[in-house]
């Protein structure tokens, strides 16, 4: 009765469905990344193929890391003018990885991550004090923008699980803010890779508009309201939400690789564990 409704091929109760799913996704994302662990795996479900879905999911991507990085440039704790260097070179970045998508396959960094993405979890973890006051600058601007800008732009549109993660642990350790103020400035090079690279996808007819924009438009909610509680939490909220996601995105990349090391070792531990009971 509703089949007029349908759009890019979904029925009404799918597209309600993933508008909700997505405000969830913007949520999570605004406050330690890894919301596309929400998204992804249904839009695959749903039947998109892999190009549709990193080219909409983008889209949705955009919206979300916008609306969160307006509501903390409008709170005061991000700068945009400081920062005109460092988007520059996330820009730059960001698209050279989505063109080298293009013609290699990004499995290459699929061994790596996860062990940095844990050692992440276990610093935030451990390191109690760590975001929680301001400290000294150990790296210039110029030398942040183009190591981190360059390089994790170009991570973003190349591969992109964890780099909220690997954002904030930068801007903590070597810029010497504090998680909250970390959080703001990576929403905002967050977004400019979003673009760079969805820049890149829709060139190539990668998106499904229809389903795109009802994805932003979640995102674009479910954002909005967790910047605001990063304002008001801080690092008693973005602590916990790192480790939580980095662990989260971890999982999810060692159970798409049986073959990679850890996956083997988790395998193991729990084959001697059941063995034993």
């Amino acid at each position: 009765m509703l089949e007029f409704l349908t759009l890019d091929g979904l029925a009404p109760t799918v597209l309600i469905a993933l508008f909700f799913l997505a405000m969830l996704a913007g949520f999570v994302d605004s406050i330690a990344g890894g919301g596309g662990l929400l998204v992804i795996p249904v839009l695959f479900a749903v039947g998109l193929t892999p190009a549709q879905v990193f080219g909409t999911s983008k889209l949705g991507a955009c919206f979300g890391s916008f609306s969160a990085s307006m509501t903390f440039i409008r709170r005061g704790e991000v700068q945009v003018r400081p920062m005109l260097g460092i988007i520059a070179a996330t820009f730059i970045g960001s698209v050279l990885g989505a063109l080298t998508l293009q013609v290699i396959d990004a499995g290459i960094l699929r061994d790596l991550i996860p062990f940095l993405l844990i050692a992440i979890a276990l610093y935030m973890l451990f390191a109690k004090n760590a975001g929680a006051f301001e400290t000294h600058r150990r790296l210039s601007e110029i030398a942040f923008a183009l190591i981190f800008g360059i390089g994790l732009g170009f991570y973003d549109g190349f591969f992109g699980p964890g780099t909220g993660s690997f954002w904030a642990l930068a801007y903590v350790t070597l810029a010497g803010y504090t998680l909250r103020r970390a959080t703001g400035h990576a929403k905002v090079v967050n977004f400019t890779s979003n673009v760079a690279a969805f820049i890149v996808l829709a060139a190539g007819g990668h998106v499904l508009w229809g389903l795109g924009v009802i994805l932003a438009a979640g995102q674009f909610i479910g954002a909005r309201f967790g910047a605001k509680l990063v304002l008001s939490k801080g690092a008693k909220l973005v602590r916990p939400m790192l480790v939580v996601m980095s662990l989260a995105i971890t999982a999810r990349l060692l159970a798409q690789d049986p073959e990679h090391p850890l996956s083997r070792l988790v395998l193991s531990i729990w084959q001697s564990v059941g063995g034993s009971v």
